[in-house]
This record gives structure tokens, C-alpha cells and sequence, in this order.
């Protein structure tokens, strides 16, 4: 261990946060030596690389909350990241619609939002305009959102990280270890993977669905915990594809803590359906059976996760049914297209979304990242994560600028 490399920053977790994170640090600070350590074989392969590839607006975020700014600024410099680095993405627009009159004041609610926000160009529309846009739409009215758009994350979160690499011929991204430990010794730490051992002066956290196991484990006084949401999606066969022009979301509820499902065109011509939310056997499973022991015990032992389901406790039936039923899956999304048919589906992926919850069922919303003396850690980074991670690789920038004086 005499003579070996010291890494200034190390960073856990190669997902679109973590990438981001070392991009604009390595940018700002170009001398320092940063180390990204990612336990698949490939980066962006959980919550990155499951999600609906949506370019988010800023539309259903707080005023004024970390999500809303980080997420409108995010936006603006991952489009001219694509463009300048030619990542498939396509700024296409969607609409919001509306299918009865019960949606109209939330419809409301999150339009204001949109204003506060500056989500630019946004504006209320009828049935007829809905219908110019997505023709096989049926809606009362909707919004919508010309700078919305597609693009492909996984390949984002590989082009920050072959920069960071040409950037600085000392830093280094390793694929397929985990971090099993990390140890403090005075001025640096040793971090312990499944193959290999590192030391470096600082590190940050951008675990994702094990966030909160990393936290605790480097003794951050976490009250909350993990859970994870598994969202199944089917695809349009090739004779639906022309029912859905680029993205289509329903108002979402306000009782629900997710979007609900809606319909987007992926970069690749695909049209997607989804995704439902049901609560997963597994932090990072993706199919419908997966189990692993520790994570169900993790979670079921959680009075958060009680919580939660008993406050949503028709949602979350509903959704479970959705999961096994394709007839049922379909009749939510007639909702928007009445005339889907069973045979306009096929199984699609499915993701697996992290959300940080309290004792008392309720989700942490916002964006949080928290400093403990030598460490950074991403402790809640749902969605618009992927959209806003530039914004947040600068303020995780910021903060390890301050609190361990780099220079």
C-alpha cells in the first residue's frame, strides 16, 4: 500500500448522477486525480438505465424546491450536452391530457407550476389542439409542453465518463467491483472492493437504491430508508406505433405519489406503456418474482413501508392487479386511447425506482445530499434525477469545493 495511487475524489456509483458528479468536477478542477467505481459491468445499469428516457420540463415540481430548479437548469444543459457530443435525443414536446372534468383543477395546479417554474412555452390547450398533436388522444383539454423531450441516458452517462477519463489520464473508471467497506485512516481512506483496494482523500456516494445502506455504513444518522418500486412497461407492437406520436402523460394524482402511466417514444422508434409502481422483493430486481431475502426483511420490517401501504392501500392493490393483467394494464391506458386493443401490446422492461421514506409513509420528494466529514452522499435522487444531473454534479461540485477545499 506504500507506493499507491491516491485518488482525490472517489465516486460510488456509475449511474447518471455519479458520472455527472465526476464530469463536473474533473471540469473544474482538472488536476485532480477522481476515481468512479461501478459494481456491473457496465454503467448506467439500474435506475439510469431503467427509466422512461424523458427529458423532464420542470412541470410538477414544488416552487422553489431543489427538484424545480436543479431540474429546468439540468435540462438546459443536458439538450446542449447532446447536442454538442451527438446523443440520440429528440426535444419533441408532449401533452398532459386530461380524460373528465375531476382532473381539471390538479390540471391547473401543475400548469401554475409550470409558469413558476419557467418551464417555457407551455400553454393550456383544448380537445381539438390535443388531437392535432396526438390524434388518437380522447381528453377533455390539456397542456402543452414544447420543451419536453427523448434521449438516451445510458449513453450520456457514457460519454461524461469517457470524458472524465480524457480529461485527466490519472482518473480512472472501474467496472464490475462493489464497495464492500471503506475505512477512515487519518488523511485518507481505504476503500475495500470485491476485487481490488483503493485510497483516496474524499469520497461521494451516488449509490441509488443502496443509498441509504451506504449512508449508514459511514455513519450518517439516517432516519429514513430506501424502498424500492418496481414499474413494469409494455410496447406498442409495430401496427400500434402510429397511435402515439411522441409522449403522452395523463394529469397525474395527487394522492399517488407517482406520474402514472403514460405513453413515450423512445429515441430508438419504440413506443413505450408504463410505467405501474408496485412495491419489489427486490432493491434491484426487475422481474415480477424476484426475491431477495435481505431487502423484503429490510423493507417489511420498516413501519415507513406499513405506512405507506396502508395510506395507498387501493392504489396499491390496484397496481398489483395491473402487474399480473395485461386486460387490466390495458384498460388504463384506453383511458387516453380508447382504441388500444390487447393485441397493440407486447411485454415490455421494467425499472425499479429508489424513494427515500420517512417513519411515517410519507416519500421523501425533494432532492437531498448531505456532507459528513470527509464523504458526500446522494441520499434521495428521484425523478427528474436523470434529467437534472448535471445541475446536480454542480452542486455536489460546490459543496466538495467548500468542504474539502479543493483546489
Amino acid at each position: 500500500m506504500k507506493n499507491q495511487k491516491i485518488y482525490d475524489i472517489t465516486i460510488v456509483g456509475g449511474g447518471i448522477v455519479g458520472a455527472a458528479t465526476a464530469y463536473k468536477i474533473q471540469l473544474k478542477f482538472p488536476n485532480l486525480k477522481i476515481l468512479v467505481i461501478e459494481k456491473e459491468d457496465k454503467l448506467a445499469d439500474h435506475q439510469t438505465g431503467h427509466n422512461s428516457g424523458v427529458i423532464h420540463s420542470g412541470l410538477y415540481y414544488k416552487p422553489g424546491s431543489y427538484k424545480a430548479k436543479n431540474c429546468v437548469d439540468g435540462r438546459h444543459q443536458l439538450v446542449k450536452f447532446a447536442k454538442d457530443h451527438n446523443i440520440k435525443h429528440d426535444v419533441c414536446g408532449k401533452v398532459v391530457a386530461a380524460a373528465d372534468e375531476n382532473e381539471l383543477p390538479f390540471m391547473d395546479k401543475i400548469f401554475q407550476n409550470g409558469l413558476a417554474n419557467n418551464t417555457e412555452g407551455i400553454e393550456k390547450i383544448n380537445a381539438d389542439q390535443v388531437k392535432d398533436i396526438e390524434p388518437y388522444v380522447k381528453s377533455i383539454g390539456g397542456i402543452w409542453v414544447p420543451c419536453t423531450g427523448i434521449i438516451d441516458f445510458r449513453g450520456t452517462t457514457e460519454k461524461l465518463a469517457e470524458l472524465v477519463e480524457s480529461k485527466q489520464s490519472e482518473s480512472k473508471i472501474v467496472l464490475g467491483e462493489e464497495v464492500k467497506d471503506y475505512i477512515h485512516q487519518g488523511e485518507k481512506t481505504e476503500v475495500i472492493t470485491s476485487k481490488n483496494k483503493y485510497l483516496t482523500k474524499y469520497m461521494v456516494f451516488c449509490g441509488g437504491l443502496q443509498a441509504d445502506r451506504l449512508a449508514k455504513k459511514d455513519g450518517v444518522k439516517l432516519k429514513e430508508k430506501v424502498v424500492g418500486f418496481r414499474g413494469d412497461y409494455y410496447d406498442l407492437t409495430d401496427q400500434a406505433k402510429h397511435k402515439v406520436k411522441n409522449l403522452i402523460y395523463p394529469v397525474p394524482n395527487p394522492a399517488f405519489p407517482f406520474l402514472g402511466v403514460h405513453f413515450t417514444r423512445m429515441v430508438n422508434g419504440d413506443i413505450e406503456c408504463g410505467p405501474n409502481a408496485v412495491f419489489t422483493f427486490k432493491r434491484e430486481g426487475y422481474g415480477k418474482t424476484d426475491f431477495n431475502f435481505r431487502d423484503t426483511a429490510d423493507a417489511l420490517s420498516y413501519s415507513g413501508t406499513w405506512k405507506l401501504l396502508f395510506n395507498n392501500f387501493g392504489f396499491a392493490v390496484n397496481e398489483y392487479r395491473r402487474a399480473f393483467s395485461k386486460k387490466l394494464f390495458l384498460e388504463t391506458l384506453q383511458r387516453l386511447i380508447p382504441n388500444l386493443t390487447m393485441d397493440d401490446l407486447k411485454p415490455g422492461r421494467a425499472g425499479v425506482r429508489a424513494m427515500l421514506l420517512g417513519v411515517d409513509g410519507d416519500t421523501r420528494d425533494d432532492f437531498r445530499i448531505e456532507y459528513k466529514d470527509k464523504s458526500i452522499h446522494v441520499l434521495n435522487a428521484p425523478s427528474p434525477a436523470a434529467t437534472s444531473c448535471l445541475a446536480i454534479g454542480d452542486a455536489i461540485c460546490d459543496m466538495a469545493e467548500k468542504q474539502f477545499n479543493l483546489n
